[in-house]
């Protein structure tokens, strides 16, 4: 590789890493409790599921009509926006608002036993968890944070390549992993630096993708809504949504899509008139079976008045991968060994990012270009510093 190809890939590696690394370093804080979410709701008392028996009941236990009236008698005068179901536990919980397009701050979540028709109250605004999600997710700046925390994650990716490409030329002289602890402080750090980048390479690449498409989720999910979902509801473009009280059986609706999608679990409803549906359907989201495949969703909308199925297909393929990339993002889907490796990543990166601060707060002129220098010919455990 020529001199001023090195130096180019160089200059790339530097200002990407730069330009990411405060909102990185923000990131890793804030995802290590994420990674635990489930395991710290439970400790505060804030995870219904661990309070009922682990029996699931998302396609059995009382009728789901009787369920939505127990919650609709909660909320007098709301109409329903989503039912939600627990893979895990008799839990059901059903979310409502004053209009089927009430903003995020209007509804009110509510929790249900299906095993014995409780209700359990609504679910505890504002915590610590959901204030470390907010701020993981769009620091408090709603679409354009996100997007801004994406475009972070594109650079973190380019600046992981260029490391890959940087590194592969300056190791032709030393044995994998070589720590040159006799040089100078900088040396050393350099080192630790290139060895726990590599090592941790593939699973900061896996967070990073995974992060920047998460980060993208609501275009791909509104390109979703305007684009197939509106095809499959052509016909009933332009029409009034369904008032609540014309709505038909929930049961012999979740009937209907169940016969068109057999072996699958139902995750969530969405009600008329939300964005997740249309005005004259009930849309049902069903998941897998499997830990990596109950996170792809099949949606199957059923006409809200007569429980007749209307359309059912799979999601495209960039919003499955967005489906996807969620708990591959955190962890989420081998349990409390694959966390707890997670975990163990997330502090690697962290000592990657620190160290690569402190090598650039400590530059000079004449360390860059030594740097190239030692890229271009390979590095030699015996090189001055």
């Amino acid at each position: 590789m020529k001199r001023s190809t090195i130096k180019g890939w160089f200059l790339v590696h530097k200002w990407t890493s730069l330009i990411a690394t405060a909102f990185l370093l923000m990131l890793c804080v804030t995802g290590l409790p994420l990674i635990f979410h489930d395991e710290i709701d439970a400790a505060f008392g804030e995870d219904h599921d661990a309070t009922l028996p682990g029996t699931p009941s998302a396609d059995g236990g009382l009728p789901l009509d009787q369920m939505l009236q127990t919650a609709l008698d909660q909320r007098p005068g709301e109409v329903p926006l989503f039912m939600a179901f627990s893979q895990d536990s008799p839990l059901l919980t059903v979310t409502t608002g004053p209009a089927p397009d009430a903003p995020g701050d209007a509804m009110t979540l509510l929790f249900l036993d299906r095993a014995t028709g409780e209700a359990l109250g609504p679910a505890p605004g504002g915590g610590f968890m959901e204030f470390v999600l907010q701020l993981h997710t769009d620091m408090f700046l709603g679409l354009p944070g996100m997007l801004f925390l994406g475009v972070m994650g594109a650079l973190f990716v380019i600046a992981l390549v260029s490391g890959v490409v940087l590194y592969a030329p300056f190791m032709r002289r030393l044995k994998f992993g070589t720590l040159r602890t006799r040089r100078s402080k900088r040396v050393r750090r350099l080192d630790q630096h290139n060895l726990i980048g590599i090592v941790a390479l593939g699973w900061m690449l896996v967070v990073g993708a995974t992060g920047m498409i998460n980060a993208f989720a609501d275009p791909l999910v509104d390109s979703w809504q305007n684009g197939e979902l509106a095809e499959m509801t052509a016909r009933y473009a332009g029409e009034a949504p369904l008032p609540p009280q014309e709505y038909g059986s929930l049961d012999t609706a979740m009937a209907s899509a169940q016969a068109a999608l057999p072996g699958r679990s139902p995750q969530f409803i969405g009600f008329p008139g939300g964005d997740w549906s249309t005005g004259h359907h009930y849309a049902i989201f069903f998941q897998g079976d499997r830990p990596l495949t109950q996170n792809l969703l099949t949606p199957a909308l059923v006409d809200a008045r007569s429980g007749e199925l209307t359309d059912a297909r799979a999601m495209p393929a960039l919003n499955q991968a967005l489906m996807i990339s969620k708990p591959l993002h955190f962890g989420d889907y081998g349990g409390l060994p694959l966390k707890i490796i997670w975990a163990v990543m997330t502090l690697l990166t962290i000592w990657v990012l620190w160290t690569g601060i402190l090598l650039w707060l400590r530059r000079s002129p004449a360390h860059m270009e030594r740097r190239i220098d030692e890229i271009a010919h390979g590095a030699m455990a015996g090189q001055p510093a």
